[in-house]
């Protein structure tokens, strides 16, 4: 399908992610079931979940693509010919592998497309070439990959083409890494990657048994591309994909909703002008993160894409809820995750608006309509109703300081 602008991916570590990153914009999401996997500690999906998740994406013209793209021995394909089956019978939109004998069994198995992982480290047209004959329908090239080597690619192989364009980077090559199976008993190529990149270590020099204080020299700044979708379009990639099935529901959310918001701006007007810039960087920096970088997306990554301090760039902002009811227009139920009370300043996260909903919260009520103080993590309850205000908004407050 040709688009005018690359289609949004999204990570969907659960249902309810899923639901929030399609609301806030995403065009595709991908998600794992309960094996096959590579982010086992996610919350997954189960089967029943699975057929929800695909009729609500699809019932929104949004896609759905499942992975299944762990390192895999004999044992571990049991039951893999009958949730092929089950996926094909959901109506799945395609299927990320990154084995070859998973591609076989897939073909032979179902008419599902194939999307080759970014775990098969293909960076090049004579590797695309090799997979598209395999019957590959998409390659998600490494994170080594640029941009400019994408654009080559895609014309000489003809293939779809998907590239990362936010989230966590991995210091190893295309996560080819084994610190977890040492440091932890955990594969990382298996499921079980215990980010040990991310740890702090001490150097010492055999020859002169130096030793340099702890540091986190393995760990990298986090990918942020916004202000490079103008050269993701006129290269024709045909996927910018948003890294993150274990992040929180904030992320889930707000993330998409600035790659979305940025897709249309270049969509409108052809370019991302510097206040546009300015808009996603401060919608960003209200999500925990590492500090940002391009990654290898223009040029290659060197010193100042290593991430030097030990813990993320924590938000000002924690998410007290969503929006679950509209009544009557006078009332907003409030599904509260964090607590709030009378006087505190709340944002409501627009789905399809650049700019929030912002309000003080001057009354609260029980579902019984009895007037509260607070409103307490856990329960729902009721706030006056505000225009502009849909079901399922994320609503955030600033931290007190």
């Amino acid at each position: 399908m040709m688009r005018s602008v690359p289609e949004l991916l999204a990570p969907a570590g659960s249902l309810e992610k899923l639901k929030m990153a399609i609301n806030y914009g995403a065009d595709a999401v991908y998600l794992g079931g309960q094996k096959y996997g590579l982010r086992s500690a996610a919350d997954n999906f189960t089967s029943w979940e699975l057929k929800e998740a695909v009729e609500f994406a699809h019932a929104r013209s949004a896609l759905v693509y499942v992975v299944l793209n762990s390192f895999l021995h004999d044992q571990d394909f049991s039951g893999i010919e009958s949730f092929i089956r089950e996926l094909e019978d959901y109506g799945v939109d395609a299927v990320i592998v990154s084995d070859l004998g998973m591609v076989s069994l897939i073909s032979s198995l179902s008419s599902i497309s194939i999307h080759l992982s970014t775990q098969a480290s293909c960076l090049s047209s004579y590797g695309a070439e090799f997979w598209k004959k395999m019957g590959i329908t998409r390659v998600i090239l490494g994170r080594e990959a640029s941009i400019e080597e994408a654009k080559k690619i895609k014309e000489k192989t003809g293939l779809e083409v998907e590239m990362f364009i936010h989230g966590s980077m991995c210091m190893s090559y295309s996560g080819h890494c084994v610190i977890s199976n040492y440091t932890q008993g955990r594969d990382s190529n298996r499921g079980g990657c215990a980010h040990s990149c991310r740890f702090e270590y001490t150097l010492t020099s055999e020859k002169d048994n130096q030793t340099v204080t702890a540091t986190t020299f393995m760990s990298s700044k986090d990918l942020e591309g916004v202000a490079l979708i103008p050269q993701f379009a006129e290269a024709g990639i045909d996927s910018i994909k948003v890294e993150g099935r274990m992040k929180s529901i904030h992320y889930a959310g707000a993330v998409p909703k600035v790659y979305s918001q940025a897709l249309k701006e270049y969509h409108d007007h052809k370019e991302i002008d510097l206040d546009f810039i300015k808009w996603a960087d401060r919608e960003l920096s209200k999500i925990s993160h590492r500090s940002y970088h391009d990654g290898n997306l223009v040029s290659k990554a060197g010193e100042k894409s290593i991430f030097s301090e030990r813990e993320n760039e924590e938000s000002d902002y924690v998410i007290v809820g969503q929006v679950l009811e509209i009544a009557e227009q006078k009332y907003l139920a409030i599904q509260v995750r964090t607590g709030f009370k009378l006087g505190d300043n709340l944002e409501i996260v627009s789905f399809s608006s650049r700019e929030n909903l912002e309000f003080q919260v001057n009354e609260i009520c029980d579902l019984q309509k009895n007037l509260c103080d607070k409103a307490n993590p856990g329960t729902v309850v009721l706030i006056p109703w505000l225009a502009n205000v849909e079901r399922f908004n994320l609503i955030r407050m600033r931290k007190k300081a």
